[in-house]
């Protein structure tokens, strides 16, 4: 990654988001910076800065709590995201829906493409929509390729939770929203969640509300 020679406006701002201590602010669905495509990192912050950021967006996933976080999401249009889950959940959950620990990472520049051509489809949501959630289905196997915050290379196939872990957050860094690849029936809140939709799996859920599952 290249060494700035001057400031920029994205360091600008991040500056400004960065004066106050804690969490920073997440914006929702509405704000016009999570529908453009992010600019590609290419040394806009510096090394202190990034890890300043870095660090912020991982103080404000824990916060929220969340398992990833953009930089749209914080209202930068920067290319990078910040993933970590430590998969707090019971075993038919883990086992139905492959959801495993995974540990904090920083994804910069990162773009996915499917492994094979098997789709799996449970609910998620998302911090810039807060109180709502979907079914999407999703590659069940992606291979991921990116930078870390060090600039090293990473080439890695992620599957079951962790692959639609960094889809989601790589989406951001498209202007896209899950909603977007939702099943719109299934859509509910999260009162409905906890009272109607706790199983491991959508089916029950999509019978009831009439939708198709891969």
């Amino acid at each position: 990654m290249a060494t700035p020679s001057h400031r920029t406006p994205l360091a600008e701002l991040v500056e400004e988001l960065l004066a106050t201590d804690g969490p920073l602010p997440i914006v929702a669905a509405g704000e016009p910076v999570l529908r453009r495509a992010t600019e590609p990192y290419d040394g806009q912050l510096d090394a202190a800065l990034l890890s300043r950021f870095v660090e912020a967006l991982r103080i404000t996933m824990h916060a929220a709590p969340g398992v990833g976080l953009a930089a749209p999401q914080v209202g930068v249009p920067l290319r990078i995201a910040v993933v970590e889950d430590p998969a707090p959940v019971p075993e038919e959950v883990r086992e139905a829906r492959g959801r495993v620990p995974q540990p904090f990472r920083v994804l910069v520049n990162p773009s996915y493409e499917p492994v094979g051509t098997q789709r799996a489809a449970f609910f998620e949501g998302c911090l810039s929509v807060p109180g709502w959630q979907a079914v999407v289905a999703r590659p069940a196997q992606v291979r991921l390729t990116c930078e870390d915050e060090n600039g090293r290379p990473v080439d890695e196939v992620f599957s079951g939770w962790p692959a639609r872990i960094v889809q989601h957050e790589t989406d951001h860094l498209d202007g896209m929203l899950y909603l977007d690849r939702a099943e719109l029936r299934s859509l509910s809140s999260n009162q409905a969640m906890a009272e109607r939709w706790t199983q491991p799996t959508p089916e029950r859920a999509a019978a009831s509300l009439g939708f198709e599952l891969p």
